[in-house]
């Protein structure tokens, strides 16, 4: 009987398999990596934080029917209860559910980075700092997103690192559950700047607000405002910016000079 390992994780991202020692094939089958998701949160700055978000790895093909279907819609970001069943020292997906679409985007090399996490990283810096963090706010300052600046370690690459799970991003959506006191689906995204020597992993608090979808646009990540302008979403975006009640549907400029509308 195969061992099994059951639990709510995170699918962290979704790749090619590493060719470890060279001599895999010259296409590679895909994986889904998995982070445990734990309803407690843990401080981020804790010795063992990094221990508790160890990655685990789990076959994204090869399945057949109705499991097939349920694991090729899964996203970066998923929140899912899972049973995994290890061959060889392979997991492979006995069962899974999602249970919230959170989404999780990465972009390396990326161009205009915005002002706020610029000016926040220049303070930071200034402060002798590595590491540091801000609330971003929308126009009746109301919070939308918490922004997290990354230093590469020397020899390190921070991107790299949490892309891959080994720098654990949980800890910083945990941090946003626990003061929103919600579990929301958010959505996170994983810039490294071309003209700035920094990572930013940006937790956006409404995963569709305008602020998500402006940040999409911006990066090429996805379905964003122009995917809604049949719809007339940019123009209740533009209304919103007018005095609209709603700080998550207007005009995101705050005290940290973001602006939505502005792309950035």
């Amino acid at each position: 009987m195969e061992p099994t390992t059951s639990g709510r994780f995170r699918v962290h991202d979704r790749r090619p398999r590493p060719d470890i020692d060279g001599t895999g094939p010259a296409d590679p089958p895909e994986e889904l990596v998995l982070v445990d998701y734990l309803e407690e949160p843990i401080d981020p700055t804790a010795p063992d934080a990094g221990d508790r978000f160890d990655p685990l790895y789990a076959a994204a093909e090869g399945y057949e029917g109705d499991m097939a279907d349920r694991v090729a819609s899964l996203e970066p970001g998923f929140v899912v209860d899972a049973t995994l069943a290890w061959t060889d020292g392979s997991a492979r997906f006995a069962d899974v559910e999602v249970v919230r679409e959170s989404r999780f985007r990465f972009a390396d090399d990326v161009d205009g980075m915005f002002e706020a996490a610029v000016d926040a990283w220049d303070q930071i810096r200034s402060a002798g700092e590595a590491v540091g963090s801000i609330t971003t706010r929308s126009n009746d300052g109301e919070p939308n997103g918490a922004l997290y600046l990354f230093a590469d370690a020397p020899g390190s690459d921070a991107f790299a690192d949490l892309r891959s799970g080994r720098l654990p991003i949980e800890p910083l959506v945990a941090r946003v559950n626990e003061s929103r006191e919600d579990d929301d689906p958010r959505e996170v995204f994983v810039l490294r700047p071309a003209a700035h020597d920094f990572v930013a992993v940006y937790v956006v608090f409404d995963r569709d607000g305008v602020l998500a979808q402006t940040v999409r646009d911006t990066y090429d990540l996805g379905p964003g405002l122009a995917a809604g302008l049949d719809d007339g979403a940019l123009d209740a975006a533009k209304a919103g910016s007018d005095g609209a009640e709603d700080g998550e549907g207007g005009r995101d400029e705050g005290e940290d000079g973001f602006d939505a509308l502005d792309r950035l």
